[in-house]
Order: C-alpha cells, then structure tokens, then sequence
C-alpha cells in the first residue's frame, strides 16, 4: 500500500520544488509510473480476498480495480490541463497540481480504508479539493453557484450516514470491514431500523447521483475545469457505488422491502435522463447527464444484491469512468479550440481535425455500450440480474439502453459530421499530447476486453 501513498504524497513537494520549464514534464512522469506501478494490486494472490495489508488500509477484489482507476487518472488530468493552465501565474499552476494530487491522497485512503470511518472521513474529504477545483478554475461565473449546489447536496446526504455509523459502531462493537463481515445479523424490526438502513445509503445515493438527487450534477460538471470534470465522473461518483456495495452486507434482511423505491428511482432515472440527453445542446451537460443514467443502472444492479448484479455494476463502474473521462477530454478539445460548448456553433469538425473524429467515434461507440467492450458486458450483467429480479425492469432498461443509443449518436453527428460554419477558421491542429490522451483513455477499455476478470470483484 505504501509504495504508492508515499510516492504520491511525495509528488506535492516535487510540484513546488521543480523548475518552472520543468513542473509539467516531471509532474507527469512521475505519476506515470506512480500509474504503473499501481498495476501491481491488480495481481492479487491470496486466497482469503484481503491482500497488502496494513494496520488501516487492505486491498480485496473490490477496491483494487478502482484503485487503479484513481491512480491511472492522475497523469491524464495534468496531460489534459496542461494546455489551459499554462497562461496562469506559476503558483497557481502548482497550486492546481498539488489540489488534484491531494485528491488521489483522499480517494487512495478511502478505497483502501478497512475502518469504516476511516472510509467516511476520506469520503468526505474528497470534497474540498474539488470543491477548490471547481469554484477557482472554472469558467463561467456559475461555478460559485455550482461549488454551491456540491456541496450541500454532498453534506446533506452525508451526515444521516456519520449517526448510523456511530450507531452500528454501539451495536456491533466494530467499524472495521474484516470483521463486520462476521457479525451476527441484526434483527431490524422497528421503524428506527428502517431510517437507520436509509441513513447508510443515503450519502452513497445522492453521491452515485440517484435521479432525483442529481441535480448537483450537471452543474458541477459543466461549470468545472477538464481536470475537475474527468476525476468528478472517472472516480468521484464511484465512491458512492463503492461504498454501497461495502455497506449493502451489514443492511442484509431489510434490503430486500426497503430498496424497492430506490430502484425504481434509479431505473426511471436511466430512461429520464436519457430523454433530458436527446435534447442538449450544451455538450458537457450531455456528457454529464449521461453519467446520471449509466450510474442509475448501477445503483439498480448493487440494490438487488445479486453476485451478477455487484459483478456488473463494478464492471460498468471501470468501464464508465474510462470512457467519461475521455469523452470530457474530447470535449474539452473542441472547447479550447472553439471556446464554446453550444453544440450546433462547433459541428462538421470531421472536416477540420480527421484523427479526433476517430477518438470521438470510438468513445462515442463505448458510451453507447458496443460488444465487445466492457461497458457491455457490465450492462447486460446488470440488466439481466434485473430480469431475474423482476421482468417488467426489462421495459425501462430495454428503453434506457435504446435512447442511449440514440443520443450517444446524437452527439457524434452534432459535433463531426455536416458542413463546417463559416464562422470557424484558423482551428489549431491537434497535438500529439491529446492524441497520447485518448490512447491512454481507450486502450485500458479495449484491453480489459482480454481480461474482464480483473475488474470482476468478488465473483472472480
């Protein structure tokens, strides 16, 4: 565990002590191989599923795909942020660096908590480098409004869970995950079990976003830098998956009534915000609330607790955050060059820029879930654990994928194909720093096609 926290916690002096023609090119270089060595927890050996263990922090089949993901995503953010930090005041360059690393300290700490309030404090503490991110480097004046939105939902939906913690710490005697595993279930009878049960959900919930609490969403996302926006939709929503799928074995006999509602919501929030997607025409808005829909149906696919449910939800998780990200990055490709986000002001580039028109055709196709990419396999997990659950899901999830589909195409047409404005000359050329961007976003996808059972979690 820590060859990689240390390196990394290492990286904040390295940003603020290297030369100022030097910060990008060694900051880069060395979270590369922070990346690559994270690789390492994905060979995981022993039999009892904990691995690399330490006095607070292990590693099982769950959290090391996402661990990964975290640490592969550092160096992706500064490629992608080099181009419009560049004209800020040196400090602030640093600044930003040492904000995103912070945050891959946090979300380090809490995938690997085995405490669960350890977990809850990291959870939480994933909130105020963001937060910095988005109020201070964002675009427009909205931001402030944004970091608003942010953060009250996030807090709102995370302090029930703070007392139902303490509260499962005076019944059971623990917090730590290697043991709660083994405790006596409890009987939950009275309606204080059932707030209870919705108090340890609920922070994950508004977190994952459920539609219906998602309104933070969008707005967060648009309003962030590209850094801000990629680890928001790469990794920041699986917390709450995460967290689901860790507290979801103590919750056991009342699961089964209770998480009716939610799946509902989750489900009709797949096809609404999919709907809400067919008519966009700001293109990070389209992006964001298309990770409302897919994160729906992975809170569906935790909710029914099935092994082939949490299978594909941690598969459609990976996979989600790979293929978001990238489209973010893309999208913020169009953005420097057009300084526009409205959709219909910069279309037709299939004329202009040929070789990012392949990147976008290629997330585009991942998004909308092609074989045989992960992002189908953990689709169809899911929606066939939903069928088994209860076969009139397969009317929303049929629908859901459907209109996927759609404006997943909507969006390759609106911003490639057609005639080139008139209004649009002297477009830079593409560089190979963005190109370099997209292969590290879409060969980890396409890789994982070779060997799904990294990303399987515990079914493996």
């Amino acid at each position: 565990m820590l060859k990689i926290l240390i390196p990394t916690i290492m990286l904040i002096p390295l940003a603020w002590a290297s030369a100022p023609k030097q910060l990008w090119p060694t900051t880069l270089a060395y979270s590369l191989i922070i990346a690559l060595l994270s690789l390492s927890w994905l060979k995981t050996s022993a039999g009892t599923g904990w691995s690399s263990l330490n006095l607070y922090m292990a590693t099982d089949s769950l959290s090391t795909p996402l661990l990964t993901l975290t640490c592969w995503l550092l160096p992706l953010m500064i490629l992608a942020s080099q181009n419009h930090t560049s004209t800020e005041p040196l400090n602030r360059q640093r600044m930003y660096i040492t904000l995103l690393t912070s945050l891959q300290i946090f979300l380090i700490l809490a995938f690997s908590a085995t405490e669960v309030l350890m977990f809850y404090v990291m959870f939480e503490a994933t909130l105020i480098p963001t937060l910095v991110i988005i109020t201070r480097w964002g675009n427009q004046t909205e931001r402030l409004n944004a970091g608003t939105y942010f953060l009250f939902y996030t807090l709102a939906g995370s302090l029930p869970l703070l007392v139902a913690l303490l509260l499962l710490q005076n019944s059971t005697g623990t917090l730590s995950l290697l043991t709660l595993q083994y405790a006596a279930p409890m009987q939950m009878t009275s309606y204080a079990d059932k707030l209870w049960w919705v108090g340890c959900l609920l922070a994950f919930l508004v977190k994952m976003p459920l539609y219906g609490a998602h309104l933070w969403l969008p707005k967060a996302h648009v309003e962030a830098p590209i850094a801000g926006s990629m680890i928001l939709a790469a990794v920041l929503l699986k917390l709450g998956g995460y967290g689901m799928m860790r507290m979801m074995i103590m919750l056991e006999p009342l699961t089964k009534e209770l998480s009716y509602p939610f799946i509902i919501f989750a489900l009709w929030g797949v096809i609404m915000t999919g709907s809400i997607c067919l008519r966009q025409t700001d293109l990070k808005s389209l992006i964001a609330y298309s990770s409302v829909s897919h994160m729906g149906l992975v809170a569906a696919g935790i909710l029914i607790q099935t092994p082939w449910g949490f299978t594909g939800a941690l598969i459609l998780m990976i996979a989600h955050g790979l293929t978001s990200s990238a489209l973010f990055c893309l999208a913020n490709t169009n953005y420097e060059r057009t300084h526009s986000r409205t959709m219909i002001l910069a279309r037709g580039l299939q004329m202009a820029l040929p070789l990012m028109t392949a990147w976008w055709f290629i997330a585009s196709l991942a998004n909308l879930a092609l074989p045989p990419l992960p992002n189908l396999m953990g689709e169809i997990m899911i929606i066939s654990s939903l069928f088994n659950w209860s076969w009139w899901t397969l009317v929303l999830t049929g629908a859901g994928t459907l209109i996927t589909a759609g404006y997943s195409l909507y969006m390759f047409l609106m911003t490639q194909r057609g005639p080139l404005p008139a209004h649009i000359i002297a477009l830079d050329p593409t560089h190979s720093r963005e190109h370099l961007l997209m292969v590290l976003h879409l060969l980890p996808l396409l890789l994982l096609v070779l060997k799904p059972e990294l990303v399987w979690g515990w079914t493996a």
